[in-house]
This record gives structure tokens, C-alpha cells and sequence, in this order.
């Protein structure tokens, strides 16, 4: 049980947004985004997943550029087929993982194609429905083998390691796993999709403790897609079924949601000064509406509330603890920074 309510030692409060719809695709905005990175510098990596292509902006809402295109030309250009996550290792090279192509692409943070590996399967270091990605303090690459049930641990260059994980609902087994994340103690979290829960693991795949349980009560799960884990070990969990982010303390007692509170961000504002018409219509439109009863679900709930999260496919930290969420369905990610607990 993890539905224990903890004195909250901060809360969240919302910074602002980045993002809009992006149909062209080329320029400023995004298509149903999966997975955000964030480099040392403080740019942000997105991953489009309809516009097949990585996009780069920063805080301030300046778009940066965008690789890995459909319509490129470039070596690692014209790769893609169904990315679903990416992570930076410690030299600062961006990975992806295509769950499509069950292969991992590598780039510089300036968008220089370095390589690929991977192949699709069930065997040792063969991936089927590659997903999450994150990295330990030694660079070792955790890889979500979402069909396989399991984890499988690469070098840098995707030499196979290690692997752990098998279909099911007990200890160390999984029920198609997304996300996962490392700790700063190299511990390492699991988002169990279907099984409603978030595992702990050491390097070597030992099970340390398990979180969460279905439901949509505090402190339980509905298909969470993303976890991250800060300094103090407070877990940030994506819970995608529930439409909401929750914050779990290391023991997995409850400490706060967000249901998500956006606003219009600079590239839509700066829409709106052309399109009058559009800004007039949404000035007059009930962004809060009543629902009846039999739509009072999150999934409902979030698809008609423009400020809520809709679709939570990733979230991550940043060096300063600021969290960043991402919604493939409004395309955009929503910024959360810590403040003292009333």
C-alpha cells in the first residue's frame, strides 16, 4: 500500500509552458511529443513522435532548431520510425530509442549523427517495443524492452551487459514497462505499466522495493508511463491513466498531484497576434467546462481542460529540481518548480 499521507516537505508550484501544435512540420512547435531531454546548457530535446524529428528550444522560449528529420538528408536523418524515449549519457550524447525499429541512435548536442545499434528480437541484446532509456553514473545504458518484459543493460557503443525482467506480476517481473530512471545512489526505477506500480532495483537488477498499486486514489496508479527520482530520493511519477503527476516520498507514501494549470505560452501568444480570429474565440471559450456525470473521468475530464495534463508520456528533473512534464496530446510539456511547504 502506498496511499499513506505524508507531511509534505514542499510542494510544486507552476512555472509556465512551452509548446503548441505543430501541423507543417518544420519550425517552432511540436506533434504529439514523447520524451524531453535537457543538456548541460539548458536546452531542451524533444521528441516528436508525428513529425519524426528532434526539436531543440530553451526557458525562454527561443526555438533553437530542429535534426533527425523525415525530410533530411544528413546521416541519422530520415531514421526514425516510432521513437519513444531518449536520455543523455555523462559526455553529453543524446540516445533515442525507437520502439519501432528497436534501435538506439546516437547524436551530439549539436545533432551530428555518431551511430545506431540494436536489432529486434527476443534473445540477449535483441529488443522488442524499445521504450525508456536512462544512464548510471558509469554510463551504463538501462534500456525498457517494453514486449520482452525486461531491462537490458548496454555499454555506450551497445554492448550487451546484462538483462533482467520476465513477464508477470511478482517480484522483478513486469507487465509491459515504459519508463525508467537512475538515482543519484544508481539505483534503478521502473515504470510497470500494467502493472501499476513503479520497482526499485540495484545495478545488477536486484529487487529492492515496489510502489503503487491500481487505483485512483492518492499513492496509487493507473498505467504510469514515466518515473524520476530527485536528490533527496522523492520519486515524480507520470501517472498516464489518471491524467496526473503524483509525488511519492522514498518510501512511497504520497505527497502531492498535480493535475496540471497551463497557460498560453509565448509561441502562442505570438500566434495569436495573426490569427485575431482565433484569439477572440478562445478569449469567449470555457476552459473549465462542467461535465456531465457520465464523463467525470480524468481521461474526459483532461480532454476538455485546456490547463490540464492530457497524455503524460515522460517527465524529468533538471539540476535545480525543476520538473518538466510532457503531454503528447496538447503538445507542449508543463514546468513545476519546488517552494517551501505552507
Amino acid at each position: 500500500m502506498t496511499t499513506k499521507v505524508q507531511s509534505p516537505p514542499f510542494t510544486l508550484e507552476y512555472v509556465k509552458t512551452i509548446g503548441m501544435i505543430n501541423n507543417v512540420g518544420r519550425g517552432r512547435g511540436f506533434l504529439v511529443p514523447y520524451s524531453i531531454a535537457r543538456s548541460a546548457d539548458g536546452r531542451f530535446f524533444v521528441l516528436d513522435r508525428n513529425l519524426v524529428r528532434i526539436s531543440v528550444c530553451n526557458f525562454d522560449e527561443d526555438y533553437l532548431g530542429e535534426f533527425a528529420t523525415w525530410y533530411g538528408e544528413g546521416d541519422g536523418d530520415q531514421k526514425f520510425q516510432s521513437p519513444a524515449g531518449m536520455a543523455f549519457d555523462s559526455q553529453e550524447r543524446l540516445y533515442v530509442v525507437d520502439e519501432g525499429k528497436d534501435q538506439v541512435f546516437v547524436y551530439t548536442t549539436d545533432g551530428e549523427y555518431i551511430r545506431e545499434w540494436g536489432t529486434h528480437g527476443s534473445g540477449d541484446a535483441e529488443l522488442d517495443g524499445a521504450c525508456g532509456i536512462a544512464f548510471d553514473s558509469a554510463d551504463n545504458a538501462y534500456v525498457v524492452d517494453q514486449y520482452n518484459h525486461r531491462v537490458q543493460v548496454f555499454s555506450t557503443e551497445g554492448e550487451y551487459r546484462s538483462q533482467w525482467g520476465e513477464f508477470g506480476d511478482g517480484k522483478g517481473q513486469f507487465n509491459m514497462p515504459w519508463g525508467v530512471a537512475v538515482d543519484s545512489r544508481d539505483h534503478v526505477y521502473v515504470a510497470d505499466w500494467r502493472n501499476d506500480r513503479i520497482q526499485k532495483f540495484t545495478q545488477d537488477g536486484r529487487f529492492l522495493s515496489s510502489f503503487g498499486e491500481s487505483g485512483s486514489r492518492d499513492g496509487q496508479l493507473d498505467r504510469p508511463s514515466a518515473v524520476a527520482v530527485d536528490s533527496q530520493g522523492f520519486m515524480y511519477v507520470a501517472d498516464w491513466g489518471n491524467q496526473r503527476v503524483q509525488v511519492l516520498d522514498p518510501d512511497g507514501g504520497f505527497v502531492q498531484k498535480l493535475r496540471g494549470q497551463s497557460t498560453l505560452t509565448k509561441w502562442t501568444k505570438e500566434f495569436f497576434e495573426s490569427n485575431i480570429d482565433e484569439r477572440d474565440t478562445r478569449a469567449i471559450a470555457n476552459l473549465y467546462p462542467a461535465l456531465p456525470e457520465h464523463l467525470q473521468d480524468p481521461n474526459n475530464e483532461s480532454s476538455q481542460t485546456e490547463p490540464y495534463f492530457w497524455g503524460l508520456t515522460s517527465l524529468i528533473l533538471d539540476d535545480q529540481e525543476r520538473l518538466y512534464v510532457i503531454e503528447n496530446r496538447r503538445h507542449r510539456f508543463q514546468i513545476f518548480q519546488r517552494a517551501p511547504a505552507p
